[in-house]
């Protein structure tokens, strides 16, 4: 059976594009391969962080993608740390490595501009790790954004480089690129959902009140419901289409934009209604969870327990490539 690794920041924030473009492919994913879904407490660390909040980040993080639809029958979650054969296989992939093809990484260019007085080592060695990760339990398919192929195509070339130094030992692993609508910031919709930007993102775990707020001081436009569409009231119309899964209030609120007859007050209620019932059932689901704190424990270390067996299978196998075997 072919294998699918990622991994899921532990953000403290899972917001809809998220779900929409990550999340969802994930669940389906565990239905068709072997899967191996790791929450990646060491990437977390290349940026200043909260290390009292840390720990109740991570839970969250197992917590909502498990309420979204995870099942730990079907999948491995675990926790990145929990395994520690990755950091030994980081090193001797670094090892092969180039610092200039680091050095070339867009990501860290561009956080190392953001972050430009706490750049740290860790933030230029983030792919490496991210290599390790995938290569340690064989993936053959990675499921990652546009901004993630960059990444990507580095751990094929470490995967590449090791094979010719030490003999065949990893596949080089496939990208598929997430599928689903493109959701765009509700405050500036010419922008991609960020957590990072109050007011533009509406959160897997938001209170259904909270929901409808946020959709009503979506931007649409003031110009006439007719002709081109905004970006705002486009955004709009994505998410209708998304959370309207049987479709008819999206086709009749499409057909009344193009007669020039629709209101934005009625688009945007009917988004909110829609994913008011969409999302219910995950946020419900996540309370629940969230204050089941050993049970989620138990899952994870259950899927860390999976994820070792083949680390270690791996790392045998790297060791005796590599001479470390004695």
């Amino acid at each position: 059976m072919s294998r699918v690794f990622s991994g899921i920041q532990p953000t403290g924030v899972v917001h809809i594009g998220n779900y929409v473009g990550a999340i969802r492919n994930w669940v389906r994913l565990q239905d068709e391969m072997e899967s191996f879904y790791c929450i990646v407490d060491y990437h977390s660390m290349t940026i200043p962080y909260d290390a009292e909040s840390f720990p109740r980040r991570v839970l969250e993080a197992a917590a909502v993608n498990l309420a979204a639809g995870l099942d730990p029958e079907k999948t491995s979650l675990f926790i990145q740390s929990h395994v520690p054969e990755v950091t030994e296989l980081a090193w001797i992939l670094g090892c092969v490595t180039p610092l200039g093809e680091l050095q070339r990484m867009t990501q860290f260019k561009d956080k190392a501009r953001q972050h430009a007085q706490s750049i740290n080592a860790g933030l230029l060695n983030y792919p490496i790790l991210m290599a390790a990760d995938i290569l340690l339990y064989k993936a053959d398919t990675v499921p990652v954004g546009e901004d993630q192929l960059q990444h990507l195509e580095l751990t094929r070339e470490i995967a590449r480089r090791f094979n010719a130094a030490f003999g065949p030992t990893f596949p080089e692993p496939q990208a598929r690129l997430t599928t689903g609508a493109r959701i765009m910031a509700l405050n500036d919709p010419e922008r991609k959902m960020s957590k990072s930007v109050p007011g533009s993102y509406i959160a897997l775990t938001d209170e259904p009140d909270e929901i409808r707020r946020k959709i009503r001081r979506a931007v649409t436009d003031t110009g006439p419901t007719s002709g081109e569409m905004s970006p705002g009231v486009r955004n709009l119309f994505t998410l209708l289409e998304v959370f309207d899964t049987e479709g008819a209030t999206y086709r009749a609120l499409r057909e009344a934009y193009d007669q020039g007859t629709l209101r934005y007050v009625e688009l945007k209620d009917a988004v909110a209604d829609h994913m008011i019932a969409h999302l219910e059932p995950i946020r419900e689901r996540y309370q629940e969870l969230i204050h089941r704190q050993e049970e989620l424990r138990a899952i994870l270390a259950a899927g860390a327990d999976q994820a070792r067996k083949v680390a270690r299978a791996t790392m045998e196998e790297v060791r005796e490539r590599t001479g470390l075997r004695t």
